[in-house]
């Protein structure tokens, strides 16, 4: 398996430290509701999670909230609230969000305020060290200390000297480089007392003291967005290795490419669409096969129109797993047997390449998460599917029944199991079965009405199963299949 590692520049290949594979993704400020941006970056990393788990490595996966914020403290003010419960609220929020997403929780979830005593230690330990020092209340991290500085970004030092003034401009710091590590309270601002006054921390000291002490002193992998590469994970890397003198901190960096809305990144701080307008809109599966269809690392130009055309993809994949299943229920019962029996039958894998499917998907994502590869995969294996199952006719020979079942297991492992997109009908689950018969009493009808050449009483029965019904029929060359119209 290949990772691009964002230190390197290239492909490398995964060699964990040990199990289980320790991962760390910066998480949300929770200073407004999350947008699709933030999807984009969660979706995937949870990707890569449940990928290394298909693989056979067990993950330990931690996320941080950054929950007092500068951001935060001016959501309060907007909304007339604590800062505090600002940031549980949008918390609250995001969980809603991504469980409608089917996100998988972390092992862990971090809250800054949970972590002060840890935090402040940590400076500390870094100004005992000589690789920061306090000045005016501020306690500032002095990258002159740390050689290594700018290697994950790949910077020259030119460049970092005038990004450090412009990022964090302040006259108390030695060297424009330099980042705070505790700031002083202002006025009115929450704060929490520490060896050099009353403050609160700086953004990157955080998730180096959550990840060192969830973690240990060396991770695998370490996620967020590639906005994060600097300053936040450069001065990660120049905090946790000073702090421990372990390196690397992270084997492995990987950063999502940003969702760009027009001309800029889609952020709080600019233009964005909130998660929860887009899941009153479209089905929550159809938008993360649309995060999903393109590599993580490449930027997306968001469009509505771009989500819309995903849509199609998902039914077929939806339609697919349920006629798939309308035949296997249907050859069970004329067998007599249960719903769901199981067969001693081999798939016929000349007619459908289960295991070529399998291993076409695996090689796509085995190099660097191409799910966009992946899902050619699927969509190879789809296509095959439905050539097949549309050239059966009425019965199913056992081994006909078997490849069915095995196909519907193989969509499922594959495009729920690692990529998290659900397609399985909704109306399957709940369908009542005196509708059921009667849909496929007419189809039976309508059906003879066809082979007898009586086209005006098919087309009768096609037109009250829509109309009446909801009904969508679709002919086949041995079959006719059907789903509720969405």
């Amino acid at each position: 398996m290949l990772i691009h590692n964002t230190e390197s520049g290239r492909e490398e290949v995964f060699e964990p430290y040990g199990l289980p594979v320790k991962m760390y993704v910066c998480g949300l400020t929770p200073k407004n509701d999350p947008h699709i941006g933030h999807a984009r970056n969660f979706v995937l990393n949870d990707v890569i999670r449940r990928y290394l788990e298909y693989r056979g490595y067990p993950v330990r996966y931690i996320q941080n909230f950054t929950d007092v914020d500068d951001k935060i403290i001016a959501a309060g003010i907007r909304e007339n609230i604590p800062a505090a419960e600002a940031a549980r609220r949008y918390i609250e929020g995001y969980f809603k969000t991504i469980d409608a997403m089917n996100v998988r929780h972390a092992d862990q979830y971090t809250y800054v305020t949970e972590y002060m005593p840890k935090i402040i230690a940590m400076v500390q330990r870094l100004v005992e060290l000589g690789h920061a020092y306090p000045s005016g209340g501020d306690v500032f991290y002095a990258v002159n200390t740390f050689p290594r500085y700018g290697r994950l970004s790949h910077q020259p030092e030119e460049e970092l000297l005038v990004a450090g003034a412009r990022v964090e401009p302040d006259p108390k710091k030695r060297d424009p480089r330099d980042f705070a590590l505790w700031k002083a309270a202002k006025p009115g601002e929450p704060f929490w007392e520490s060896p050099w006054g009353p403050g609160r921390p700086g953004w990157h000291i955080e998730c180096s003291t959550m990840a060192l002490d969830t973690l240990g002193e060396k991770i695998d992998i370490h996620g967020g967005g590639t906005d994060l590469i600097f300053p936040h994970h450069e001065n990660e890397i120049a905090q946790s290795e000073a702090a421990t003198g372990a390196t690397p901190f992270a084997k492995y960096w990987v950063h999502i490419g940003m969702l760009n809305l027009g001309e800029g990144k889609m952020a709080h701080s600019g233009a964005f669409i909130p998660l929860s307008e887009m899941l009153n809109k479209y089905p929550s599966a159809v938008i993360r096969l649309y995060l999903v269809s393109h590599h993580y690392r490449a930027p997306i130009a968001y469009s509505e129109e771009a989500l819309a055309a995903v849509q199609p993809r998902w039914q077929r994949y939806v339609e697919t797993r349920t006629n798939l299943l309308r035949r296997i229920r249907r050859a069970e019962e004329a067998q007599g047997g249960p719903i769901g029996q199981a067969t001693d039958q081999t798939p016929t894998s000349a007619a459908v390449p289960l295991d070529e499917a399998r291993e076409a998907f695996i090689a796509a994502m085995d190099d660097d998460f191409n799910t966009s590869g992946g899902l050619a995969a699927i969509d190879n294996l789809l296509r095959r599917v439905n050539e097949y199952a549309s050239s059966l006719g009425g019965g199913l020979t056992p081994e006909a029944l078997a490849t069915l079942r095995a196909s519907v297991a193989l969509l499922d492992e594959l495009l729920t199991e690692v990529l998290g997109i659900q397609i399985e009908a909704e109306s399957a689950q709940e369908i009542d079965p005196a509708l059921l018969a009667e849909i496929e009493g007419l189809i039976a009808n309508r059906n003879e009405a066809r082979r007898a050449k009586q086209w005006a009483e098919a087309d009768r029965i096609r037109k009250d199963l829509e109309e009446r019904l909801n009904v969508v029929l679709k002919d086949h060359a041995q079959e006719t299949t059907w789903e509720f119209k969405s």
